[in-house]
């Protein structure tokens, strides 16, 4: 019989008590995104089956294959503006052209290169609507849009801020979109009118928590190059631009010529009646002649035209829709009357070429359209079109003087 020594046998108990105190294998769990390849590709054949997508649309536009047509800013004269900057999924054009339109002013008047926040204005022009809502009972239009002569109000009233005191705008996010904050504003004002509920101070509190939740909340005061200010002394001391030195001149037959009239639209909710009445060719020649003096101009319009091409980045009236020389006050009246012409999109006028014996203006504009070219944020305008299609500006009154005699006080 084989005998076990001492040493032996105390090796022996001490690794079998190693095997029975060792800690036991911990497993660890992660966090991960759940994917299920095959069942994406089961759902995605079923949906194509039960859904099969339809023809693709096609719009009838503009052949602009044999023009001769501009290809870049730089080919244009310009002047000082800040780069384009898009106005997200928002109704904010009148805002970001008249917005842009004072940076311009600013620069032209003092130097100074100012990015000012577009969002400021559009809070309160939000609570200004809802106030007109509700001392109309309802009657007045609470939409997204607006006019550019809103910031003159506006800017009066409660100053302007520089961009960065207020973006509206959330950590993270990349772009505006104000669908769900402007849906439910509406809603809550929708039931004050069906309830007969016109408390104004609930009501404008009720809105304002809207947009601060959305937009956040706009400063009382702030800090810009190392001083404290509020934004109406923003206005009046880094600003410097005086509200009521900006005009809106406008061209139709259906209010009299050189009398201040109301711009008959829904973006003018509240029914401005600021809008200087000028025949078509004096529309024009003041359009041409500031430009030529060194202003730029916040310009608004329609822009649905088929001679409207956001890649080829121009805005041209075929002949099969008018020819050129028939372009006149009656021409643009009558589509104006019959609703072919909308007052949809503001732009800012940042720069002008002659070709041709024709005038081209450079476009600044916020929407997206403006995005799909090489020009990032810009559209080339062709005179004729701005004639037919645009119906109304605002500029330094200083550009029309000449202008603005012929009107009575």
């Amino acid at each position: 019989m084989f005998k076990f020594c001492s040493t032996t046998l105390l090796i022996i108990l001490l690794l079998s008590s190693n095997c029975f105190t060792q800690s036991p294998k911990r497993d660890k769990g992660k966090f991960s995104v759940p994917k299920n390849e095959f069942w994406e590709e089961i759902k995605e054949s079923v949906e194509e089956f039960e859904s099969p997508k339809e023809d693709e649309t096609k719009t009838f536009k503009m052949d602009l294959s044999n023009y001769n047509l501009p290809k870049s800013s730089d080919e244009f004269i310009q002047f000082w503006h800040n780069e384009p900057v898009s106005q997200g999924w928002s109704g904010m054009c009148w805002n970001f052209c008249t917005t842009s339109l004072f940076e311009s002013e600013i620069n032209r008047m003092s130097g100074k290169k100012i990015k000012l926040s577009e969002l400021y204005n559009t809070y309160w022009e939000y609570v200004e609507k809802a106030r007109g809502f509700i001392r109309e009972r309802g009657s007045s239009t609470f939409g997204e849009g607006s006019q550019s002569n809103a910031l003159i109000r506006l800017w009066k009233k409660y100053g302007c801020v520089p961009a960065q005191a207020y973006t509206g705008m959330k950590e993270g996010q990349k772009h505006h979109g104000h669908e769900k904050m402007y849906n439910e504003m509406l809603s809550y004002l929708n039931s004050l009118k069906q309830n007969n509920a016109w408390n104004e101070e609930i009501a404008i509190e009720t809105i304002k928590s809207i947009l601060n939740h959305y937009i956040g909340i706009p400063p009382q005061e702030f800090e810009y190059e190392g001083k404290k200010m509020t934004p109406v002394e923003f206005l009046k001391n880094e600003a410097k631009l005086n509200p009521d030195d900006y005009v809106d001149i406008m061209s139709l037959m259906q209010e009299p010529y050189y009398q201040k009239a109301e711009y008959k639209v829904p973006d003018n909710w509240w029914h401005s009646k600021e809008y200087h009445n000028v025949p078509l060719d004096e529309f024009m020649s003041a359009i041409k002649n500031a430009v030529k003096k060194g202003y730029s101009l916040a310009i608004g319009g329609d822009v649905s035209e088929s001679g409207y091409d956001s890649h080829a980045e121009v805005a041209m009236v075929p002949s099969y829709d008018i020819p050129s020389e028939f372009i006149d006050e009656n021409s643009r009246q009558f589509r104006f009357s019959n609703g072919t012409t909308t007052d949809d999109h503001g732009i800012h006028i940042v720069g002008y070429k002659e070709q041709d014996g024709k005038f081209w203006f450079l476009i600044k504009d916020s929407g997206a359209g403006a995005r799909n070219g090489s020009n990032k944020g810009y559209y080339f305008y062709h005179e004729d079109y701005i004639k037919l299609k645009m119906m109304s500006f605002m500029v330094h009154r200083s550009a029309v003087e000449d202008l603005l005699k012929k009107f009575k006080k």
